[in-house]
């Protein structure tokens, strides 16, 4: 033990002297926060059970509607686009000063982001033929290939912006925000059709996305301007879910009629200015916590493997789940209906375990991310405490 805490000593203090003195470490430190916020929420709210024979999802929030703050915790996505937007429209603008192309600019953004989901696709392709093969229930196979695909969604909707930043990074908020809420007034207030909310699905995540860029301008250089977004964010979400009709819970539940998140609402939207009032304010604070060589050095990993993460949870979870079924008996807070309050210590009992899981999907995929296997100077040497080798990762995070 004393072992190993010298080692993560070595590599905590490593990473720290190699991280260039201008770096914003507070953009690193959100971005961890939202991907696994995400991470966390997905293996709370999301349940595998075998109540109809096969494996079939639920959630603990369609028995216990209560738990719905649980959803205002970990649903942080806003916060991930108001980190991509401030960095996409900083790194635009940085490509543009060095004379880089768009065309090199967007294809190296791109390329970090969709290199990962090549693995994803191929592994799940090949297991659910697999599993169809082996004669498990069409049902079943459906309900694991939701859970892995559901999550590609939002890369295909930053994967856009993205590539539209130079046309999106100096819009006003309020253009998209306009947007949401007239969908939404024809949607439910004039009895329009229900497609038409997807509109919502890019104006929706361009709000938190062109705030970003406004970031990246120094928009938000004085506390009172995001303590203002954070109240009106505030103020609205719950003028809208407290008569406005909208659900309280902030993620999608099985079998309700309206969600919040697919696609998104101004419920949503309106909270998720409040997350970006709330992530701009804690900024001096985060910055003094990312001082610290352990704390940044933990930031610092999760961005370098922040896709391999959020690609990998799911099929962690599920991995987990599926061994479950070797047991002779239905395992309490793995396969049994969510509807009792003690689901909820059970599942946390198993959050280690998904944890575990995820660092195996992380040990054999993260070479993807990268764009290839590790160099020898790479991250698995940075324990010997060279300066060199600890540069290497930093190079990487730097164009997370």
């Amino acid at each position: 033990m004393r072992e190993l805490r010298t080692r993560w000593s070595v590599l905590a203090k490593g990473l720290d002297a190699a991280t260039p003195a201008g770096r914003d470490r507070t953009v690193d430190a959100l971005r961890a926060f939202a991907i696994l916020g995400v991470v966390l929420g997905h293996w709370l709210v999301t349940a595998l059970t075998t109540a109809n024979g096969g494996l079939s999802n639920t959630s603990p929030l369609a028995y216990t509607s209560w738990l719905a703050p649980v959803s205002w915790v970990f649903q942080t996505l806003a916060v991930f686009f108001l980190v991509g937007g401030h960095v996409a429209a900083r790194g635009y603008a940085s490509a543009r000063e060095r004379g880089d192309s768009y065309r090199t600019w967007v294809a190296g953004r791109l390329g970090r982001l969709f290199r990962p989901v090549a693995a994803v696709l191929t592994l799940w392709t090949v297991a659910a033929g697999g599993m169809l093969i082996g004669g498990v229930e069409v049902t079943t196979v459906q309900t694991l290939v939701k859970l892995v695909l559901s999550p590609l969604w939002f890369l295909l909707v930053f994967a856009a912006l993205t590539a539209a930043t130079p046309l999106v990074a100096r819009l006003h908020p309020l253009w998209p925000l306009a947007v949401v809420a007239g969908v939404d007034l024809w949607r439910f207030g004039l009895g329009g059709p229900e497609w038409t909310g997807w509109v919502n699905v890019a104006a929706g995540w361009l709000v938190p996305y062109t705030l970003g860029a406004a970031w990246s301008r120094g928009a938000f250089a004085r506390r009172r301007t995001a303590l203002l977004l954070l109240a009106a964010g505030t103020v609205a979400t719950a003028a809208l879910i407290l008569w406005g009709g909208y659900p309280a819970s902030m993620v999608g539940v099985p079998g309700a009629a309206v969600s919040n998140l697919n696609p998104p609402t101004l419920a949503a939207v309106a909270f998720g200015l409040a997350q970006c009032g709330l992530a701009l304010l804690v900024r001096e604070p985060l910055a003094r916590a990312m001082r610290r060589p352990g704390a940044w050095a933990k930031v610092a990993l999760v961005n370098l493997s922040a896709m391999t993460i959020f690609l990998w949870h799911q099929t962690a979870m599920m991995a987990v789940t599926a061994l479950g079924l070797l047991a002779p008996a239905d395992l309490p807070g793995l396969h049994t209906v969510p509807d009792s309050l003690l689901w909820i210590p059970a599942r946390l009992l198993w959050l280690p375990v998904f944890a575990a899981a995820l660092t195996v999907c992380w040990a054999a995929f993260r070479t993807y991310e990268r764009g290839g296997r590790p160099k020898p100077e790479g991250t698995t040497r940075i324990v010997a405490g060279s300066h060199h080798q600890a540069t290497a990762p930093v190079k990487e995070i730097t164009h997370a």
